[in-house]
């Protein structure tokens, strides 16, 4: 189950990376050191543009966590489509972050092991409460993911008669609406971003799709499949 804690994971280097980026002498490095370990001022030194702009803007080796990169480069383009909330931000890094990799983008739960939604969607018929759960947050996360990063791809499928975005976006919001008031959402406090995940699925894929066309490449475009 996805959980949005990047921030909470974040690394030594990643911290030396924010000292290395913004502080200009040894006075402010020490400064800005001290003012990290303060959560508040930390999200507020996490927005500067210059963060970005370093990794962006880097040639070489990033020595940052991939929870960070995810983070600070989700922060950008939510923020630019009018999403200010740090939690959210937090919870769609850490999507990224784990559907990155293949392997896992595969279903939740051992009866529907495969990354096809219509599986996923025909073992909610026979789901506990708590499968239900971890197969509606699940579809939420891939119809998010591959809208967001992958949304040439189905518009080129689309052409041969595959679902468009507009399908994924649907089965979105439903599902995590559905997760919304599940008890486990509630038990984790995961209700508020479900429910603003669901208003405001459209906003956040359309952000998605200037992180995916602007700022990072993220692999092949083999994900989509119902």
């Amino acid at each position: 189950m996805i959980q949005p804690n990047c921030r909470a994971r974040f690394t030594a280097q990643d911290f030396e990376f924010v000292v290395r980026v913004l502080a200009r002498d040894r006075r402010q490095q020490v400064s800005l050191v001290e003012l990290l370990t303060d959560p508040e001022t930390r999200d507020q030194i996490l927005d500067h543009e210059s963060l970005y702009h370093a990794i962006l803007e880097n040639t070489g080796n990033l020595t940052i966590s991939p929870q960070f990169y995810f983070y600070i480069l989700s922060r950008l383009v939510l923020r630019r489509s009018g999403i200010e909330d740090r939690i959210l931000t937090d919870y769609v890094a850490a999507l990224l972050e784990k559907f990155s990799s293949a392997r896992q983008m595969r279903g939740p739960v051992a009866d529907a092991p495969a990354t096809y939604l219509s599986d996923l969607l025909l073992a909610l018929k026979g789901a506990s409460p708590y499968q239900a759960f971890l197969i509606q947050t699940h579809v939420g996360n891939y119809a998010l993911f591959v809208t967001g990063i992958f949304h040439e791809n189905i518009e080129s499928r689309r052409q041969r008669g595959a679902p468009s975005c507009s399908f994924y976006e649907e089965l979105g919001k439903t599902s995590f609406h559905a997760a919304a008031t599940h008890g486990v959402a509630k038990k984790f406090e995961l209700c508020p971003v479900f429910e603003t995940l669901a208003d405001r699925f459209r906003d956040c894929r359309l952000a998605l799709n200037k992180l995916a066309d602007e700022l990072v490449d993220l692999g092949d475009h083999r994900y989509c499949q119902t």
